[in-house]
């Protein structure tokens, strides 16, 4: 296993649109969580953080992240890492485990500029809408399970991770017909 604590991930351990792993539905992680599951998941926690410092990125030419799910490294377990600052300008670390959508919002929220993908090398233009409040039910590293109430840049964070993990991309959510197009009767605005 090389995903382990002394291993850096890069761009090329990165599983780019196209390979079947990302279309597939991610198979749950053993409960308690093994040793390498974990080794796993602070390797992947270490990318993100990495890829957003200016000097390591650009040193092993990285390109920013804010999350990563484990199928984008080739694996089949249902686990994401991200690692970002809000729209309030607060910082959040999430390792999950087995996460899972146990409510949300009607109301919904899109990210001016679209949405971007470290397994996507192209730029994909278009509104894509999230729901503006979720709950999230998962395990921490200690193989705690928490329930984790999201809003804003948030959720979306963590909704376009969870689609990884059900082998959904964000592009499958841009309307096909008029990408900059929203849903019609429901309440949706733009994060910013």
């Amino acid at each position: 296993m090389k995903f382990d604590s002394n291993y850096m991930i890069t761009m090329k351990d990165i599983i780019r649109e196209g390979d079947p792993i990302l279309r597939e539905a991610t198979k749950e992680v053993a409960l308690p969580l093994s040793e390498e599951d974990k080794e796993i998941m602070n390797c992947m926690l270490q990318y993100i953080k990495n890829s957003q410092n200016p000097e390591r990125a650009k040193k092993y030419q990285l390109r920013p992240g804010v999350g990563l799910s484990a199928n984008q490294i080739g694996l089949n377990k249902r686990m994401f890492a991200a690692y970002f600052t809000d729209e309030k300008g607060e910082l959040h670390e999430y390792t999950l485990f087995n996460p899972k959508i146990i409510s949300h919002s009607v109301s919904m929220i899109y990210l001016p500029d679209g949405e971007g993908c470290l397994s996507v090398d192209r730029t994909v233009p278009g509104f894509v809408p999230r729901y503006e409040r979720i709950k999230v039910k998962a395990f921490n590293m200690d193989n705690e399970e928490v329930l984790i109430k999201l809003k804003g840049y948030s959720a979306i964070v963590a909704q376009h991770e969870i689609d990884h993990l059900n082998g959904i991309l964000f592009y499958d959510r841009i309307n096909k017909d008029n990408p900059f197009s929203l849903p019609e009767n429901v309440s949706i605005k733009s994060v910013y």
